[in-house]
């Protein structure tokens, strides 16, 4: 995706410089979102054999709504997507 402008800017070196440090954060941000939802997923996948072994469903609706909700509540529409896409991820195989 290009953008552009009536009248382009100049790129210096320290704007590159600083393109560069933000990107490390966004790095850095990634690694620990990546750690989060593999502790995420851990954390659903045993729930998940907690409550069958119990002899309890597997999937709880009302708690996915509740999951859904506040990711929603948080990031909006696309915040609810992503929660969607967790769920699934810890559900595993239906």
């Amino acid at each position: 995706m290009s953008t552009t402008s009536s009248s382009p800017a100049a790129v210096t070196g320290s704007d590159v410089d600083r393109i560069g440090e933000l990107r490390q954060q966004i790095d850095a941000c990634d690694a620990a979102i990546i750690e989060l939802v593999q502790r995420r997923l851990a954390v659903s996948q045993e729930i998940g054999v907690v409550r069958k072994a119990s002899g309890g469903t597997r999937l709880n609706l009302a708690r996915e709504q509740q999951v859904l909700a506040r990711f929603q509540t948080a990031l909006g529409a696309d915040g609810a997507t992503l929660g969607m896409l967790l769920l699934r991820q810890g559900r595993g195989r239906l």
